[in-house]
Order: structure tokens, then C-alpha cells, then sequence
């Protein structure tokens, strides 16, 4: 499974505003810390927008901030919304197979992303910005560290205990 460059980008730059929740970011600033084109960046902003999930203003001193808290934003969702095919192979999608009737690889592929969306669907944006982990990012993006409490839970899909 391989994600698209527009989820990485959806994802950095929900890690990004959400380590600098103090402020409102901007689309320059984002693309500058990672390397990566504004105006790609700017179509990614652009849904995340429409998806509820930042909120976008306009203007002088405007800028880019969380929608919701960080808890709030599922990892998993926000892969489901800006993936625009998840389908790992052509009979995922319709397409045309000799053996997709009896085609054992179709269901273990089948479980293999619902797994791992179950996983993901774990981890909220919370998760991924707490503890030294979150600190350490916003050190090499060249923000302050964060003030994010992350508590502690359970991965549904694994049962493991995610700090």
C-alpha cells in the first residue's frame, strides 16, 4: 500500500497546524518547512478546508488553524478522504479479471486494507503530535514546541497501548 502524495500532504500539514495551534499558519510557511510546492500545497489546504477539518481565513493576518481539537481528527478518515482510489487492484474497482469470481488474493487483499484503515482509524492527529515525538517535529520544522496532553489509549484494531 502506497498513499498518494496529496494524503502525505494532507497529513503533514494537519501535523503542522496542529503543532502550531497558538497562531495561524500559512500555506508559504508550511510548504517552506517541508520542502514541497505551494501551489500543490494550496489544492490540499483547499479540501482539507471543504472536509471541515481546518479552517481558512482570508486576508491580512489570515491563515490556516485547526477546524476541531487534534483529538478530534482521525488519522484513518482523513487517509479515506483525500485517497482518491484505495482500490489495490483492477477488480477492486471493477475492472475487468479472468478468475475474479473464485479469487482468493482479492479477499486477502480485501483484509489487508481494511486492516490497515483499522489501524489508522486508531491514531488521531492528537496521537501523532504528543509527547517527545510532537517536540521533536516541531524542532526540526522550526516551531515551538507544542503544549499538546495527550492521554494514553488503546488502539482498537491491535489492543496496544498508544502514548
Amino acid at each position: 500500500m502506497r498513499l498518494t502524495r496529496y494524503t502525505d500532504y494532507a497529513l503533514r500539514t494537519l501535523i503542522y497546524v496542529g503543532l502550531h495551534e497558538r497562531r495561524q499558519s500559512s500555506i508559504a510557511e508550511i510548504a517552506r518547512a517541508y520542502g514541497i510546492s505551494e501551489s500543490h500545497l494550496t489544492k490540499v489546504v483547499h479540501q482539507l478546508g471543504r472536509l471541515g477539518l481546518i479552517q481558512t481565513t482570508r486576508g491580512r493576518g489570515g491563515g490556516l488553524r485547526l477546524a476541531k481539537p487534534p483529538a478530534d481528527i482521525i488519522v484513518g478518515a482523513v487517509v479515506r478522504q483525500t485517497e482518491e482510489d484505495l482500490a489495490l487492484v483492477e477488480c477492486f474497482a471493477g475492472g475487468a479479471c479472468a478468475i475474479t469470481a473464485p479469487c482468493r488474493l482479492r479477499r486477502a487483499l480485501g483484509e489487508a486494507l481494511a486492516a490497515f484503515l483499522a489501524v489508522l482509524d486508531g491514531y488521531t492527529l492528537a496521537d501523532l503530535l504528543g509527547g517527545s515525538d510532537g517536540i521533536e517535529i516541531a524542532t526540526l520544522l522550526g516551531l515551538p514546541s507544542p503544549m499538546i496532553e495527550v492521554a494514553p489509549h488503546l488502539c482498537p484494531s491491535t489492543n496496544i497501548l498508544v502514548e
